[in-house]
Protein backbone atom coordinates (compact mmCIF):
# COMPACT_ATOMS: atom_id res chain seq x y z
CA UNK A 1 0.00 0.00 0.00
CA UNK A 2 1.39 3.59 -0.91
CA UNK A 3 2.21 6.04 2.08
CA UNK A 4 0.23 8.54 0.57
CA UNK A 5 -3.12 6.06 1.99
CA UNK A 6 -1.58 5.64 5.36
CA UNK A 7 -3.38 8.67 8.24
CA UNK A 8 0.23 9.37 9.76
CA UNK A 9 0.12 11.33 13.29
CA UNK A 10 0.48 14.99 12.81
CA UNK A 11 2.29 15.52 16.16
CA UNK A 12 4.59 12.71 14.96
CA UNK A 13 6.05 15.43 12.92
CA UNK A 14 6.14 18.17 15.25
CA UNK A 15 8.26 16.15 17.51
CA UNK A 16 5.80 16.02 20.34
CA UNK A 17 5.05 12.13 19.91
CA UNK A 18 4.86 11.47 23.98
CA UNK A 19 5.16 7.70 25.33
CA UNK A 20 2.63 5.98 28.08
CA UNK A 21 4.04 5.90 31.33
CA UNK A 22 4.89 2.58 32.41
CA UNK A 23 2.41 0.75 35.24
CA UNK A 24 3.92 -1.64 37.02
CA UNK A 25 2.34 -4.93 36.90
CA UNK A 26 2.83 -5.83 40.63
CA UNK A 27 0.46 -5.44 43.25
CA UNK A 28 0.08 -1.76 44.42
CA UNK A 29 -0.07 -1.38 48.29
CA UNK A 30 -0.35 2.18 49.65
CA UNK A 31 -0.25 3.43 52.38
CA UNK A 32 -3.26 6.06 53.34
CA UNK A 33 -0.35 8.74 52.86
CA UNK A 34 0.25 7.01 49.46
CA UNK A 35 -3.53 6.86 48.39
CA UNK A 36 -3.61 10.72 49.45
CA UNK A 37 -0.60 11.72 47.12
CA UNK A 38 -2.47 9.71 44.25
CA UNK A 39 -5.60 11.61 44.75
CA UNK A 40 -3.24 14.69 44.51
CA UNK A 41 -1.34 14.17 41.95
CA UNK A 42 -5.07 13.32 40.06
CA UNK A 43 -6.10 16.84 41.17
CA UNK A 44 -3.41 18.57 40.50
CA UNK A 45 -3.00 17.21 36.57
CA UNK A 46 -6.87 17.65 36.35
CA UNK A 47 -6.71 21.31 37.23
CA UNK A 48 -3.92 21.86 35.35
CA UNK A 49 -5.30 20.76 32.04
CA UNK A 50 -8.03 22.89 32.55
CA UNK A 51 -6.04 26.38 32.41
CA UNK A 52 -4.45 24.79 29.01
CA UNK A 53 -6.24 26.26 26.14
CA UNK A 54 -7.01 24.60 23.08
CA UNK A 55 -4.33 25.83 20.18
CA UNK A 56 -2.29 25.34 17.36
CA UNK A 57 1.06 26.12 19.44
CA UNK A 58 2.37 22.91 19.81
CA UNK A 59 4.68 23.70 22.87
CA UNK A 60 1.21 23.93 24.53
CA UNK A 61 0.10 20.99 22.51
CA UNK A 62 2.77 18.79 23.80
CA UNK A 63 2.23 20.08 27.35
CA UNK A 64 -1.13 19.20 27.75
CA UNK A 65 -0.45 15.63 26.33
CA UNK A 66 2.29 15.37 28.93
CA UNK A 67 -0.25 16.28 31.35
CA UNK A 68 -2.95 13.71 29.63
CA UNK A 69 -0.25 11.30 29.99
CA UNK A 70 0.44 11.60 33.85
CA UNK A 71 -3.14 11.83 34.53
CA UNK A 72 -4.08 8.69 32.84
CA UNK A 73 -1.05 7.43 34.43
CA UNK A 74 -2.27 8.45 38.01
CA UNK A 75 -5.83 7.65 37.41
CA UNK A 76 -4.71 4.09 36.63
CA UNK A 77 -2.85 3.82 39.87
CA UNK A 78 -5.49 5.10 42.19
CA UNK A 79 -7.73 2.73 40.52
CA UNK A 80 -5.67 -0.07 41.33
CA UNK A 81 -4.70 1.12 44.81
CA UNK A 82 -5.29 -1.68 47.74
CA UNK A 83 -5.09 0.83 51.03
CA UNK A 84 -3.05 -0.62 53.90
CA UNK A 85 -4.20 0.87 57.18
CA UNK A 86 -0.51 1.09 59.24
CA UNK A 87 -2.75 0.72 62.24
CA UNK A 88 -4.07 -2.98 61.73
CA UNK A 89 -1.08 -4.35 61.13
CA UNK A 90 1.07 -7.00 64.20
CA UNK A 91 3.29 -4.38 65.43
CA UNK A 92 5.98 -6.56 66.29
CA UNK A 93 7.03 -7.84 62.57
CA UNK A 94 8.21 -6.05 60.09
CA UNK A 95 5.75 -5.91 57.10
CA UNK A 96 3.37 -3.06 54.58
CA UNK A 97 3.86 0.22 56.08
CA UNK A 98 6.19 -0.52 58.82
CA UNK A 99 8.40 2.32 60.44
CA UNK A 100 11.59 0.28 61.13
CA UNK A 101 14.65 1.49 62.99
CA UNK A 102 17.99 -0.21 62.82
CA UNK A 103 21.50 -0.24 63.19
CA UNK A 104 24.40 -0.85 61.39
CA UNK A 105 28.04 -2.24 61.80
CA UNK A 106 29.13 0.67 62.28
CA UNK A 107 26.63 1.60 65.06
CA UNK A 108 24.70 4.29 62.86
CA UNK A 109 20.69 4.85 63.84
CA UNK A 110 19.02 4.35 59.93
CA UNK A 111 15.21 4.41 59.73
CA UNK A 112 12.95 3.35 56.95
CA UNK A 113 9.52 3.34 55.97
CA UNK A 114 8.25 0.39 53.64
CA UNK A 115 5.77 1.75 51.11
CA UNK A 116 4.21 1.56 47.92
CA UNK A 117 5.63 2.55 44.44
CA UNK A 118 4.83 5.59 43.98
CA UNK A 119 5.02 6.45 47.52
CA UNK A 120 9.10 5.63 47.73
CA UNK A 121 11.35 8.31 48.39
CA UNK A 122 14.50 7.66 49.44
CA UNK A 123 15.17 11.33 50.52
CA UNK A 124 12.81 11.50 53.52
CA UNK A 125 13.67 7.14 53.94
CA UNK A 126 10.74 5.70 51.76
CA UNK A 127 11.24 2.62 50.43
CA UNK A 128 9.34 0.72 48.18
CA UNK A 129 8.12 -2.77 49.33
CA UNK A 130 9.53 -4.44 46.27
CA UNK A 131 13.16 -2.64 46.76
CA UNK A 132 16.11 -5.37 47.96
CA UNK A 133 15.85 -3.84 51.11
CA UNK A 134 12.42 -3.41 52.37
CA UNK A 135 12.83 -7.30 51.01
CA UNK A 136 15.40 -8.20 53.38
CA UNK A 137 13.66 -6.66 56.02
CA UNK A 138 9.52 -7.57 55.80
CA UNK A 139 9.41 -10.13 58.48
CA UNK A 140 11.99 -9.72 60.41
CA UNK A 141 11.39 -8.60 64.51
CA UNK A 142 13.13 -6.50 67.12
CA UNK A 143 16.54 -7.81 67.61
CA UNK A 144 17.07 -10.16 64.42
CA UNK A 145 20.22 -9.66 62.34
CA UNK A 146 19.56 -9.08 58.63
CA UNK A 147 22.49 -8.91 55.78
CA UNK A 148 21.60 -5.61 53.40
CA UNK A 149 23.41 -6.50 49.86
CA UNK A 150 24.40 -3.63 48.29
CA UNK A 151 26.52 -3.12 45.44
CA UNK A 152 29.70 -1.84 47.66
CA UNK A 153 28.93 -4.93 49.36
CA UNK A 154 27.01 -6.35 52.48
CA UNK A 155 25.76 -4.81 55.20
CA UNK A 156 24.77 -6.41 58.66
CA UNK A 157 21.81 -4.46 60.16
CA UNK A 158 19.94 -5.06 63.50
CA UNK A 159 16.05 -4.51 63.83
CA UNK A 160 16.34 -2.26 66.96
CA UNK A 161 12.47 -0.68 66.82
CA UNK A 162 9.54 -1.81 64.56
CA UNK A 163 6.64 1.10 64.50
CA UNK A 164 3.07 1.52 62.58
CA UNK A 165 1.64 5.09 62.85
Amino acid sequence: MSRAFVKENDLEHAGIDIPERPVSLETNYVTPNGLNQLKNSVDKLEHDRQKLTDTDDPIIKQKKMRIERDLRYFASRLESAILVNPLNQSQNIVIFSAKVDVLNESAEKLQFEIVGEDEADIKNNKISYLSPLAKTLIGSRVNDEVVWIKPSGQELLVITYINYN
